[in-house]
């Protein structure tokens, strides 16, 4: 095979130590081949990168291990082309595994051409990527929080959650409030009900009495205290990301106009994907990245499987989130076709087909730099009107109608 890269290095990169095989041209053009290991602290590293450098390395490979790889990368690439693999696309020969091994099969697929570099990319977006994905973590530690809230007033036989829609608002922390200061008067609780809650009075009072021990008392005392600072966190963490989201103001605010797409979604999708999307050749290599596209499943001239492949899950977590927001949304594109989908396939596969679509659309909008344009709610009958009208009138045929279409006028 023809060499690409003269001079490269594999390295089989592990918590604590690292093994790192160096081939470079002999005098005879025999490749050469030296093989160190080294520690993973930072002054280890520097050792590493001189080394290279002094032997004129030029392109790096390693497996994408856990987040071992990444005080790797930061040091390698300001000098080297750091490539960062995935690691089933490299296995060797079963049986055969070891740390020196390793470092070699990478470093003689590296030097052929026959490995190629997953997306990772520059700094500022992978500092963005960070603060977007502690953030859902965050968020979706309250939601388990809310909920462990909601078992420990079950266990007390307080049925808030049965009248009040969201137990966390105004209303629902006064009542919190009043429990935990020890109050037993459900009528005087009740009355501190806001807004449309205060139609719900009399279920409020039957729904406030229950049985509320001490130790009850201490936890849910404990649990919005909990909920309390993870809010504040999830407000600190949303302003330095607007803060480092300002430059991309356009891009945010275009795919804003897609339906099911709000503020902290659309920033998760510019995190993940970045702004400039001319690293995707086309929308199909976005959505097959993202795992958001049906994988290649055959054998024999059959399909046997149409499950999506493994991609980006925090990307993939916020289409569909967003796509199942969009379902529920009034006379729109989107909204007709996870209806459409749902009724013959169920809401999961619907809502991964919306997603789908979001992130191509969200693709042709950072492309082109343009806003979305609403197909509106009736497009798909309209789409195949001969269709529509068919299955209506064998419908009807059915239940015994004799039926005749006169088009109205215009």
């Amino acid at each position: 095979m023809d060499v690409i890269y003269e001079r490269c290095c594999g390295l089989d990169v592990h918590k604590r130590t690292i093994a790192a095989c160096l081939i470079v041209p002999a005098m005879g053009g025999a490749p050469q081949k030296e093989i160190r290991t080294f520690g993973t602290m930072t002054e280890d590293l520097l050792e590493l990168t001189d080394w290279l450098a002094q032997a004129g390395c030029t392109h790096v490979a390693m497996e994408s291990t856990g987040v071992y790889w990444k005080p790797i990368y930061n040091l390698l690439e300001a000098t080297f082309t750091p490539l960062l693999v995935n690691a089933r696309h490299i296995k060797s020969v079963p049986g055969r595994k070891t740390d020196v091994k390793d470092c070699e099969w990478i470093a003689d697929l590296l030097r052929h051409g026959l490995l190629r570099g997953s997306f990772v990319p520059e700094r500022p977006q992978r500092e963005l990527r960070e603060l977007g994905r502690y953030r859902t973590t965050l968020v979706r530690e309250r939601s388990a929080e809310v909920s462990r809230l909601q078992k420990t007033l079950e266990g007390a036989n307080i049925k808030l959650a049965s009248v009040a829609t969201d137990i966390m608002g105004k209303s629902g922390r006064q009542m919190l409030k009043a429990l935990i200061e020890g109050s037993t008067d459900t009528t005087e609780m009740a009355q501190l009900a806001r807004g449309k809650l205060r139609a719900k009075i009399p279920q409020l009072e039957q729904a406030l009495r229950g049985c509320f021990g001490a130790h009850q008392r201490f936890l849910i005392a404990q649990q919005l205290a909990h909920i309390d600072f993870l809010e504040e966190t999830i407000e600190r963490l949303s302003a330095e990301i607007a803060e480092r989201m300002r430059p991309f103001g356009e891009a945010i605010e275009r795919l804003e106009t897609i339906p099911g797409v709000g503020r902290r979604t659309a920033e998760a999708i510019l995190a993940e994907i970045g702004p400039e999307v001319s690293r995707f050749p086309t929308y199909k290599h976005l959505a097959s990245w993202a795992g958001m596209c049906p994988g290649n499943d055959q054998s024999g001239g059959k399909r046997r499987s149409g499950k999506t492949t493994k991609g980006d899950p925090w990307l993939r977590a916020a289409l569909v989130e967003a796509a199942h927001a969009a379902g529920r949304a009034k006379n729109t594109y989107l909204s007709a076709q996870y209806r459409r989908l749902a009724s013959r396939r169920g809401k999961k596969r619907a809502a991964v087909a919306v997603g789908h679509t979001i992130l191509v659309i969200a693709y042709h909008l950072l492309q082109r730099s343009c806003g979305y344009e609403e197909l509106g709610g009736d497009y798909f009958d309209k789409r195949d009107r001969q269709g529509v009208e068919r299955r209506l009138v064998r419908r009807l045929e059915g239940l015994g109608y004799k039926v005749s279409l006169d088009p109205v006028a215009a």
